[in-house]
């Protein structure tokens, strides 16, 4: 498959939490409109470097950083926070609905922007809930409190709840982990159709979830990346052997 055009690309990324080394000199490109998927064990890196492209990281202030990540050819410190954050979205790994209304939830992004028109609100609203497959489930209770939804309703309002505010990029940590399989597909069907109109970077310890949807692997070991490639080429011939030890469950 052929590498579509880059949205972001990190070189020579490290970073530290105080004295721990959690990133160790990560060199990647995340192309556009594909879904990469990010593996590796437990306290490996993955979610710190996932966290670093929308400088969730920033908030830690223990946290150092070297090396540099490009959003769309700019560095990701020329950027506004507020604004870098609305056009690279973050799903968390356990769902994180606001204790507002359904209605309320989706539309918190846009409000904080400034719009206050009803009908571009409502049409927000039911736009992004249609992306996110959640539309017919909830249209009816929309003023009802979004902490009603079951697990895997919440994980996709918060999705949709990323998607209102237009972003080009979402990024997923391990958005699945917390649900049940019924719920993990109807994400990972979701996850499918958003990658034609978005850039998605999901992080994953589910093996055949990343094999499932992503177009890309990168594997991540003790802070380094060991690969990145095809993920055909990744599950089916990788050219390290660590990665394949990890694939076929020899560790991790």
């Amino acid at each position: 498959m052929a590498m579509n055009q880059s949205v972001m690309s990190s070189r020579h990324v490290s970073l530290w939490y105080g004295q721990t080394r959690a990133l160790t000199n990560i060199t990647m490109e995340i192309p556009e409109k594909q879904v990469t998927a990010i593996i590796g064990p437990s306290g490996c890196g993955k979610s710190t470097f996932l966290k670093t492209l929308n400088r969730m990281t920033d908030l830690n202030p223990s946290v150092k950083m070297g090396g540099f990540i490009n959003f769309l050819g700019q560095p990701l410190q020329k950027y506004d926070v507020v604004d870098l954050r609305r056009r690279v979205g973050m799903v968390f790994q356990k769902p994180n609905p606001f204790p507002k209304s359904i209605h309320d939830n989706i539309t918190f992004g846009l409000r904080l922007q400034g719009v206050k028109n009803r009908t571009a609100l409502d049409n927000a609203v039911e736009a992004s809930l249609r992306q996110a497959a959640l539309w017919d489930e909830v249209k009816d209770r929309l003023k009802q409190s979004a902490m009603a939804l079951s697990g895997g309703q919440q994980q996709r309002l918060c999705i949709a709840r990323a998607l209102a505010v237009n972003p080009e990029v979402v990024l997923m940590d391990e958005p699945c982990s917390a649900l049940d399989p019924v719920a993990t597909a109807k994400i990972e069907d979701l996850i499918l159709e958003l990658k034609k109109e978005y850039t998605i970077v999901i992080v994953t310890h589910n093996m055949q979830q990343a094999a499932r949807i992503s177009d890309r692997t990168a594997f991540f070991l003790s802070s380094e990346l060991v690969e990145y490639d095809t993920t055909a080429k990744m599950f089916e011939n990788p050219a390290d052997q660590r990665t394949e030890d990890y694939i076929t469950g020899r560790f991790g």
